[in-house]
């Protein structure tokens, strides 16, 4: 048993490294693709880099980055917060993939930032999440919380976007598609966040309990 645990850890970490890795890369990758680009938009290195931080992708993608990266047992390693970022990065594939791929087509290293920030990256970390996470720890409850981000992130680019006219998304562009038609794609996907955090929490309780012993660290 002892042999099997250690493997499985040695699994985990492995797994972890490696997806952490291309994440870490594709983060950076992006970044030096748009401060190439933007003195040719008109944007300053700083100006850039806020943006750049202001995408829902970067972050949920640096949010995959640092929780593999960690070492288990700290706060950003708990299985709630990494159930909560696979919602996230879930959106991320899915929003990109059945609304924003149509609307540009990157050639080059910016299509590969692409499909490893929408595809790869979600696809491999919400394996993880299936295989790594221990099942039937997650409550109906724990929802909630893990709605606050983007909430607040919906906050923070509409007021940033009525502030510099830049934003994120063309389905938040309130200047080009007004505030009631923002207000309705928010609560498309708002109801997107519902569905598939209730199904990460589903997948999770229809799995065996964790064995007796384990504990997750309360601060998650």
């Amino acid at each position: 048993m002892s042999d099997r645990m250690t493997k499985s850890s040695s699994h985990k970490r492995t797994t972890a490294i490696i997806i952490a890795l291309l994440a870490w890369f594709a983060i950076v990758l992006q970044l030096y693709i748009m401060l190439g680009d933007a003195p040719a938009i008109g944007f300053s290195p700083f100006a850039t880099i806020v943006n750049f931080l202001s995408y829902f992708t970067i972050l949920s993608n640096l949010f995959v980055a640092i929780t593999l990266s960690v070492k288990e047992g700290s706060v950003f390693s708990g299985n709630k917060i990494r159930s909560a970022i696979a919602v996230y990065i879930v959106i991320v594939g899915l929003v990109y993939n059945l609304v924003l791929r149509k609307v540009w087509s990157p050639h080059g290293w910016q299509l590969v930032a692409d499909n490893l920030l929408h595809v790869a990256i979600p696809l491999l970390y919400v394996v993880f999440w299936y295989f790594f996470v221990p099942k039937g720890i997650l409550k109906w409850k724990h929802l909630l919380p893990w709605l606050i981000f983007p909430l607040l992130y919906l906050v923070y680019s509409l007021a940033r976007g009525a502030l510099t006219g830049w934003y994120p998304y063309p389905f938040l562009n309130a200047d080009q598609t007004g505030y009631s038609k923002v207000a309705l794609n928010s609560s498309l996907v708002f109801a997107a966040f519902l569905i598939i955090g209730l199904a990460v929490i589903a997948i999770n309780r229809a799995g065996p309990s964790a064995k007796p012993g384990y504990r997750e660290v309360k601060r998650t």
